[in-house]
C-alpha cells in the first residue's frame, strides 16, 4: 500500500533533530512521497535542501495569505523565478485568503490574484488555503478563470468547509484534500464533505505539525500519522483502506505531476534553471 501527504511542512524547527527517524516512520506507515508547502519564498533554500536529502519529496513556493504584508513589487516576479528553478517544484502555494485570524482583507485578495497570475502563467497548480472566506474565494477563481479562459488547477488543502461550499469548489474543478481534523470527532461537516467529493478528486494530508489526527490528537504532528486520516476518510466513504489509498495516491500523481513508479528524479544543481514549465 501506498500513500501520498499532499501537504507537509517538515522545514519547521520542531522536527530538525530528529528528520531521519520523522523518515523512517512514514517510510514503514507507507509514505512514498509528500508534498511540501511553503509559507513565503525565504523557506525556499531550506526546503530545497530537505528535498536533496529526500528524493521522495517535492515542493511548492507561494506566500502564504497570513504574510500577504511581506508582499512586494520583486515577490510575484521572485515566486515564478523559484518555481521554473528546480524540476522538483510542483506548484504554487499555499496561497489563498484567511479572513479569521487577519483582516488585511484586500491586501490577501490582490496577493491571492498575483499568485494566481503566476501559476497561470506557468501553467502549475495552486495549493489553497482558505479559512473564513470560502465564497470570496470562489467568486475570485471563477472570474480569473474566466478571465484567462482557462480554468485554475489545484487542490483545497486541509479542508474544513460546508458540503455546500465544498460542492463550490467541486463545481470550479479543484481537489479536495482532507487532514486530521476529519478525525475529530465534533467535524461533522467536514465528515459529510469527504464522503460527498468524488473519488478522482479526493486527497490526505497532514498539514504537519499541526493538527495531529486521533488518535495521536494533541502532539506534534508527521508525515506518518496520514495513514490515520486515510482509515478515518475510507471508513467514512466506505471502502477499504487499500482502495482509498490506491486512489488518493493516483490523484496526487495527477494533479502534480508526480509518479511513483519510476525512481525520483536528481535535481538540478541549484544554479540551473530548468525550461520544464516554459516550453
Amino acid at each position: 500500500m501506498q500513500l501520498i501527504d499532499t501537504h507537509v511542512h517538515i522545514n519547521f524547527a520542531v522536527f530538525q533533530q530528529e528528520l531521519e527517524a520523522v523518515r523512517a516512520r512514514w517510510q514503514e506507515a507507507g509514505v512514498v512521497r509528500l508534498i511540501h508547502s511553503c509559507v513565503e519564498p525565504s523557506e525556499f533554500p531550506s526546503i530545497q535542501a530537505l528535498a536533496d536529502q529526500f528524493p521522495e519529496l517535492f515542493f511548492a513556493v507561494g506566500l502564504h495569505p497570513l504574510d500577504a504584508e511581506k508582499w512586494t513589487s520583486e515577490t510575484e516576479k521572485q515566486i515564478g523565478v523559484l518555481a521554473s528553478s528546480d524540476r522538483r517544484v510542483v506548484a504554487i502555494g499555499e496561497i489563498g485568503l484567511d479572513f479569521y485570524k487577519a483582516e488585511n482583507n484586500q491586501q490577501q485578495k490582490q496577493v491571492f490574484e498575483a499568485q494566481l497570475n503566476v501559476a497561470h502563467q506557468l501553467d502549475m497548480p495552486v495549493i489553497i488555503h482558505c479559512r473564513d472566506a470560502a465564497s470570496v474565494l470562489r467568486d475570485m477563481v471563477r472570474e480569473f478563470s474566466k478571465k484567462t479562459a482557462v480554468p485554475v488547477r489545484g487542490v483545497m488543502h486541509c479542508w474544513g468547509g460546508t458540503p455546500e461550499e465544498t460542492q463550490w469548489f467541486l463545481d470550479l474543478g479543484f481537489h479536495i484534500s482532507f487532514s486530521g481534523i476529519v478525525t475529530f470527532k465534533n467535524a461533522i461537516q467536514i465528515q459529510e464533505s469527504a464522503r460527498m467529493v468524488p473519488s478522482d478528486r479526493l486527497l490526505i494530508e497532514t498539514d504537519c505539525p499541526f493538527l495531529a489526527p486521533v488518535p495521536k490528537r494533541g502532539k506534534r504532528n508527521e508525515p506518518s500519522f496520514v495513514r490515520y486520516v486515510a482509515e478515518c476518510v475510507a471508513q467514512l466513504r466506505g471502502v477499504s483502506l487499500e482502495t482509498l489509498a490506491a486512489q488518493t495516491t493516483q490523484n496526487a500523481c495527477d494533479l502534480f505531476g508526480i509518479s511513483v513508479e519510476e525512481q525520483v528524479i536528481l535535481p538540478f544543481p541549484h544554479n540551473e534553471v530548468s525550461l520544464r514549465h516554459n516550453s
